[in-house]
């Protein structure tokens, strides 16, 4: 079976984690391409090693490549900034674009939510939305599956040794892009995001907190909801878990909680708690760089069902 050919755009950490699981996991995608800007980046030099084709000339020497004709999916794993810049280079070459950036061009994608949806509506850039988002607006969903969700909170803690540059200078994406998001995909009717960087050594795997505000619902249903959707984000992320049951507290009278309402929300009883652990896979990078492993994970999932796209729509063709 031909595999569909893929590049990533960007040597970093996630970048090179992103190549070494469609080396190392995928069956239907072939990289093509390392594109970096750091000619004595470890990406690059890994790429290289494995004979994986690569430039460092970032977008422009990605599309002057032998090759570059022949590449259907382009990841990128740069910034939310850079990834405005590539997007509008690479537009009039008819490339799906899988960004893992929170930039955000294209409609928010969670696999397990929307994946389907918008392979449906032929999207050309789908953007994963951050580490925190994968991890936990999956989670939010599956409350909202069952009863209303007037208000979502997250916090993702991370280990701050795997924050890199890029990670840094897109917190603020961050937040704005996973709380828009959580409401969104998640289906709540306001959201927040909040990310920690632990400075704890050793470092911490990752850990994300699931705060929702309902009506009375049925809490068995919850449960049972939550459960299935782990299972089914732990089939693409194995390290991916519950840290305890599923929490359920009753609002107090006298708790301000209406400061976290939009206007007109109807009245919340409950507050459910959810505590998830993300352990990384550890294809190139510490097993505790749990939120990057989800990002890549999400990204590989996305584009495979991309590629089974397509070659039903060729094989379609050819019929």
């Amino acid at each position: 079976m031909s595999r569909t050919k893929v590049a990533v755009i960007g040597s970093g950490n996630i970048g090179t984690d992103l190549m070494m699981k469609v080396l190392r996991l995928s069956e239907t995608l072939e990289m093509a391409a390392m594109v970096g800007i750091d000619p004595d980046s470890d990406g690059l030099a890994r790429a290289r090693r494995l004979k994986v084709p690569t430039t460092d000339q970032g977008v422009d020497g990605l599309i002057a490549m032998d090759g570059f004709d022949e590449i259907a999916i382009v990841f990128d794993a740069t910034s939310a900034k850079a990834h405005v810049a590539n997007a509008a280079k690479l537009a009039p070459y008819g490339k799906k674009l899988v960004d893992l950036t929170p930039a955000a061009i294209g409609p928010y994608v969670v696999p397990p939510v929307n994946l389907d949806v918008h392979l449906d509506e032929g999207a050309d850039n789908l953007n994963m939305v951050t580490c925190g988002g994968q991890a936990t607006i999956p989670v939010v969903h599956a409350i909202s599956r069952v009863t209303p969700v007037a208000y979502a909170e997250i916090v993702a803690s991370i280990a701050s040794k795997s924050a890199g540059p890029g990670t840094r200078a897109n917190i603020d994406e961050f937040t704005e892009t996973t709380s828009a998001a959580i409401k969104s995909v998640g289906g709540a009717r306001r959201g927040k995001a909040i990310i920690v960087l632990n400075p704890a050594e050793p470092p911490l795997v990752m850990r994300d907190t699931v705060f929702a505000l309902v009506g009375d619902a049925d809490h068995d249903a919850i449960r049972a909801s939550v459960a299935q959707m782990v299972e089914t984000v732990a089939e693409y992320v194995p390290g991916y878990r519950l840290k305890q049951d599923v929490q359920f507290t009753a609002v107090a009278p006298d708790e301000p909680v209406h400061t976290l309402l939009a206007d007109g929300a109807a009245e919340v009883t409950t507050k459910v708690s959810v505590f998830l652990e993300v352990e990384g896979a550890a294809h190139y990078l510490p097993a505790y760089a749990g939120n990057l492993d989800i990002m890549t994970s999400a990204a590989l999932r996305t584009a495979e069902a991309i590629a089974t796209r397509l070659g039903a729509t060729t094989a379609g063709v050819s019929r």
